[in-house]
């Protein structure tokens, strides 16, 4: 039987179509980001003239982006190597296609929303700029929260699809800070309110996160703290410091006790079936 006849009724996609939004979208998402580095303002430009309690070093997330995009074009290629005709197809082989497939449509979202939020970040529309980061955010989360299974050690699409989504949505937390404060809070400084809002809502994420999520947080804290250090905000860059810090510790203690990954190696064959069974 084949991988499209295979899979059960919960994936509606199959990989050959997913691919090709894979690819459309990371396309889109690529050009848009020449555009926004390119142009003049450029995107940087845009973001040292608006300011936040939340604005990060820009440096920092350029270095966050690059490896990212390489674990994409990783995970794209894995999924155009899926054979979505190839008969007699292992449990592990099908549970691949499975994880990449049902990513596919929330990765699509996310290229095209940071695409969109790029055009009008470069035009200073700040508010509605800020709508595709909202958008893109809550995805990402609702997706490593609600559907993302336990990574398997010893599946290579399974980790990069793992490293995929949570760097998504760890860079998606910090974007969701970041544009938030600049497009409604421009050049204000943290509140009481904010200061303590920050450190709980990092510790309770910490606490349900694995290594490459709490990692992405941990650095989300630091790229913040450097980034209000350089604009001044010295007392807040240090408590968030410190956040980063226990945001880190929780991370370790949770996954220590608790190891969130698994590692299974699922071999075994389906028998093929029948041309009309395929049909």
């Amino acid at each position: 039987m084949s991988i499209k006849g295979q899979l059960d009724g919960s994936c509606a996609c199959w990989p050959s179509s997913d691919s090709f939004s894979g690819d459309l979208s990371f396309t889109i998402d690529f050009a848009a980001q020449q555009y926004g580095i390119l142009s003049t303002a450029s995107m940087k430009d845009i973001h040292d003239a608006n300011l936040g309690f939340f604005s990060p070093q820009p440096y920092f997330v350029a270095a966050f982006f690059f490896p990212q995009q390489l674990f994409q074009l990783a995970w794209l290629y894995r999924l155009w190597k899926l054979d979505a005709g190839k008969k007699n197809v292992g449990e592990k082989e099908l549970d691949e296609v499975r994880i990449m497939t049902d990513f596919v449509p929330f990765y699509v979202v996310g290229n095209l929303c940071v695409a969109s939020w790029m055009i009008f970040w470069n035009s200073s529309a700040l508010k509605l700029a800020n709508l595709f980061v909202l958008i893109n955010s809550l995805t990402q989360l609702t997706y490593i929260f609600t559907r993302l299974t336990p990574m398997n050690t010893r599946s290579t699409p399974s980790a990069l699809t793992h490293i995929v989504s949570k760097t998504f949505a760890g860079i998606g937390v910090l974007d969701l800070l970041h544009n938030g404060s600049v497009a409604y809070f421009d050049h204000q400084g943290p509140n009481l309110t904010a200061m303590v809002l920050t450190g709980v809502g990092f510790a309770a994420l910490a606490g349900c996160s694995d290594w490459i999520f709490g990692a992405c947080l941990v650095y989300d804290l630091v790229a913040i703290a450097v980034g209000q250090r350089g604009i001044g905000e010295m007392g807040w860059s240090n408590l968030l410091g410190l956040y980063a810090l226990g945001a880190a510790g929780i991370v370790v203690l949770r996954n220590v006790a608790r190891p969130p990954y698994v590692s299974e190696d699922r071999g075994e064959y389906v028998e093929a079936a029948t041309e009309d069974e395929v049909l």
